[in-house]
């Protein structure tokens, strides 16, 4: 099988063409060439010998048509977006174009040139938004409210893989991934920031740190088991829309408080907020159901949220001392 990822320089995109690769898979992605490129590859430049990459980008449908027919994948995981949340109230329109209509792009590229391949969609538990079953979870039955342009893109996408499956019988999957970190993830997220401004603080380098909400509520996996996840789906016998989730929540101020006193600390003593970090509309509650998900395949996320922690603060603290 030789899959295709969009997106494979980013956090998912890098767990994921090793696991490929590990599993016997021929990889290849496409990365978004930036001004900085000795940045821009740095989670896969481990992986130069074995993968092929080319530059593109999800908005520009030409390079991707271009890629596809030098690529000729079996599969395709659509990876690629613009991937923070409260950066989409800033740039609504790039997120639409990117996270929403891309998708759209590449569902009828598919159709058109090759319908053979199975198709893969990062879909986000930021579509559900406000709404929460009465048992306090979401699941793929759940209805969807999105709260901010990044859920709203997502919702569309989401809705256009549906269709494309249900018109034109294309192997087009929905993974409705809850939130899910490692120390690959990007410093501007939550865990990261707090996890690398706590051992910043713990080694003097740093004396607060500056976040939005604490009393935002998430289901927290790792990267590493959402990608096997992906994998799975893409071996089930049909396509559909599955929640991948670990089925416990905790807040921003639970993860303060796990890592400061990792480190020996009270986060109390070195946590502020700051307005300008809240998000106009606040998605207080994030818990997912992965049951059916877990039923069709044996999945189980093997990594707990106390043991992602260690491991991002055992990286930031390499990262900081040298």
């Amino acid at each position: 099988m030789k899959a295709l990822i969009l997106g494979i320089a980013g956090q998912d995109g890098s767990y994921l063409a090793e696991h490929l690769l590990e599993n016997g898979h021929e990889v290849e992605g496409v990365v978004r060439r930036n001004s900085t490129p000795e940045h821009q590859e740095s989670r896969i430049h481990h992986l130069a010998d074995s993968i092929r990459t080319y530059y593109g980008d999800v908005t520009d449908t030409l390079s991707i048509a271009s890629i596809l027919k030098s690529s000729r994948p079996d599969v395709i995981y659509n990876l690629a977006a613009q991937s923070h949340v409260r950066v989409s109230f800033d740039v609504p329109e790039f997120t639409a174009e990117t996270n929403g209509v891309a998708v759209l792009k590449l569902l009828e590229l598919i159709r058109q040139h090759d319908p053979e391949i199975r198709f893969y969609q990062a879909s986000s538990s930021e579509m559900f938004g406000t709404a929460v079953d009465s048992d306090g979870f979401q699941r793929e039955t759940t209805p969807m409210f999105p709260v901010s342009p990044y859920g709203c893109a997502k919702l569309f996408a989401y809705s256009a893989v549906r269709n494309y499956r249900n018109a034109y019988q294309l192997f087009a999957t929905n993974g409705i991934l809850f939130n899910h970190e490692s120390p690959r993830r990007g410093s501007n997220f939550v865990t990261s920031k707090v996890v690398k401004t706590a051992v910043a603080i713990s080694r003097g380098f740093e004396d607060k740190l500056t976040l939005g909400n604490l009393d935002s509520y998430r289901d927290w996996g790792h990267s590493r088991d959402y990608v096997r996840a992906m994998s799975l789906m893409m071996e089930l016998s049909s396509a559909g829309d599955y929640v991948v989730s670990t089925g416990q929540t905790f807040s921003v101020r639970n993860l303060c408080e796990i890592v400061f006193s990792r480190l020996g600390m009270n986060y109390r003593d070195y946590v502020v907020q700051d307005p300008k970090y809240m998000r106009p509309e606040e998605l207080p509650y994030l818990r997912g159901d992965s049951a059916r998900f877990r039923a069709l395949s044996g999945w189980r996320p093997e990594v707990t949220f106390e043991d992602l922690i260690d491991e991002m603060i055992d990286h930031w603290t390499r990262k900081i001392v040298q």
